[in-house]
């Protein structure tokens, strides 16, 4: 559905905006404004990361934004994000997304005397910026309330093994994401140029150095909690392992002296002795107590 935001004369520039594109949307804005084949073709592609392009009449840009809501279980890039493909120049902007974006619908509610929509670079320069801040809150909002659950979990809890999944799945929707934002540094680059500088795109810069450090530390963080869960796990293994081996030191020896009154030969004196049996008991208690002293001795108990 093609949809005309801003039009000329009451404007600057012309906005259009597209939704769930189709080749035929684009015959007529092809004719318009010059638009090239390579992107149009890159604008309906479905699972593009971010980047820009620049061609001779006009500006071709692709982001990637976080939506409102996905699944728990999403670790593919087109279920962690949605995209919006930007055609602009001084005279025009169009905007091409699949399906509605929050971001997208407040910027186009606004006042059209709103200093955003001033001129086509502005609104472009807010855009950009309004798609960065979509990650910066899933960060503040979701994934470190998540984390310091599971972080919990993993200090306080017995069984942890079923957060494992979960954790999984926030490591990889982490993963992609920081792939995303590494994309994202030549666009804000690009609009951090010396002919491009002022106040928004310091501001842009300063946003994108934000999130990408807040990313980079989130994806620290689950590397180090994965690491302090597999060594508490390889620790309570050592610690059974531990008890086991204490077990079995102390039956060793007792299983010795069953074993060799257990044989039954004929000339055997013990077997005769009126205090045979309580002797050999005595001797196990002995040999026991022993062995648990050596142990505290040397601290393994």
């Amino acid at each position: 559905m093609v949809a005309i935001i801003l039009s000329v004369p009451e404007h600057q520039f012309e906005w259009i905006d597209i939704t769930n594109p189709k080749q035929e949307d684009f015959t007529e804005l092809k004719e318009k404004y010059g638009l090239k084949d390579v992107s149009i073709k890159d604008c309906l592609e479905v699972g593009h990361l971010p980047k820009i392009e620049e061609f001779d009449n006009y500006h071709f840009l692709i982001l990637r934004s976080i939506p409102f809501v996905f699944k728990e279980d999403s670790d593919k890039l087109t279920e962690i994000t949605e995209r919006v493909s930007i055609f602009y120049s001084e005279n025009f902007i169009v905007t091409v997304h699949r399906n509605e974006i929050a971001f997208l619908e407040k910027i186009k509610s606004k006042d059209k005397k709103d200093k955003k929509l001033a001129s086509s670079k502005s609104l472009v320069n807010s855009l950009v910026s309004e798609a960065l801040m979509t990650f910066e809150k899933l960060v503040l909002d979701q994934l470190a309330a998540n984390l310091d659950y599971y972080e919990e979990i993993v200090f306080l809890h017995r069984r942890r093994k079923l957060f494992l999944k979960k954790l999984y799945y926030i490591k990889r929707q982490i993963d992609v994401i920081r792939i995303v934002l590494t994309l994202y540094k030549d666009i804000v680059d690009y609009f951090h140029m010396p002919q491009y500088q002022n106040i928004y795109t310091q501001d842009l810069r300063d946003l994108f150095t934000r999130t990408n450090t807040l990313y980079r530390n989130t994806g620290e963080n689950i590397a180090q909690l994965l690491s302090v869960y597999f060594n508490i796990e390889s620790n309570h293994t050592n610690e059974i392992m531990r008890t086991l081996t204490i077990i079995s030191v102390f039956f060793m020896p007792l299983t010795f002296i069953v074993g060799v009154y257990g044989m039954n030969f004929r000339n055997m004196p013990e077997l005769e002795w009126y205090y045979g049996y309580p002797a050999v008991l005595l001797a196990m208690v002995g040999l026991s107590a022993l062995i648990y002293f050596w142990f505290k001795r040397k601290d393994w108990l």
